[in-house]
């Protein structure tokens, strides 16, 4: 059985012209071009699964920074639980909260701001 897939018997080949030398420099450019092609398909590719490689780790990353960012607020609401308790435990309690503020003038007679605060003798004149 022949391999040729046309019908025509074995004189047709010796009717075709022999290869000329553009023939054969077409065929090495095709050759060469194909090559290319190949060669560039499997950078693509390369590529391709080095982004997914990459991706798939910032992915994991996240995860992990997601996961303890959950658990600090999780601790956090806990920890605003307790004083929030703390607090409302303490209010009916605390003499400040019930007694009226003072006035101004009793907060700041006290402080005397025009004297010198630094008495080593290195700074006096």
């Amino acid at each position: 059985m022949p391999h040729s897939s046309d019908s025509s018997d074995s004189s047709s080949f010796s009717q075709s012209p022999p290869p000329s030398k553009q023939d054969s420099s077409d065929d090495m450019r095709k050759v060469q071009r194909r090559e290319k092609n190949r060669i560039a398909a499997q950078k693509s590719r390369l590529r391709q699964t080095q982004k997914a490689d990459t991706l798939h780790l910032e992915s994991e990353d996240l995860e992990r920074q997601n996961a303890a960012l959950r658990r600090e607020i999780k601790q956090l609401t806990e920890e605003m639980k307790h004083f929030t308790s703390m607090l409302s435990s303490h209010e009916p309690l605390c003499s400040i909260l019930t007694s009226p503020p003072p006035p101004p003038e009793v907060l700041y007679a006290s402080h005397s701001f025009h004297q010198p605060h630094i008495s080593s003798p290195r700074f006096q004149h």
